[in-house]
């Protein structure tokens, strides 16, 4: 089970580090969003979780769950959403501004970047 965790983290860090180096802005947002899940896949598996065990301690109870993991994936998810709508409206204003939806404004062409053959 470790290993399917540790590889499943492994490979959304991969894709996500790939979608990021893209020239478009799209697969860049879709890069961010596959490295956040990873980050809250590697927030949970860190806090070793705990099947059928209360995240409170009490008298009756033999152990407990640690409820930081969660608490810290949820706010995750928070920053990632707000982070994921950021760069949406960044990459369209872009697009609105400059007519194309490369990362670094220019299409790829020698015409825009002012060179000449």
């Amino acid at each position: 089970m470790e290993f399917l965790v540790a590889s499943s983290i492994g490979l959304l860090t991969a894709c996500g580090v790939y979608m990021l180096l893209r020239g478009r802005t799209f697969p860049v947002v879709i890069g961010l969003s596959l490295l956040s899940y990873a980050v809250n896949v590697f927030l949970f598996a860190m806090g070793r979780l705990q099947v059928d065990l209360p995240p409170i301690i009490r008298d009756t109870a033999t152990g407990y769950t640690d409820p930081i993991p969660q608490a810290l994936v949820l706010t995750a998810i928070v920053i990632s959403f707000g982070m994921t709508a950021l760069i949406v409206v960044l990459a369209l204003r872009t697009y609105l501004e400059i007519g194309n939806d490369h990362v670094d404004g220019l299409s790829g062409g020698p015409s825009d970047s002012g060179e000449t053959k």
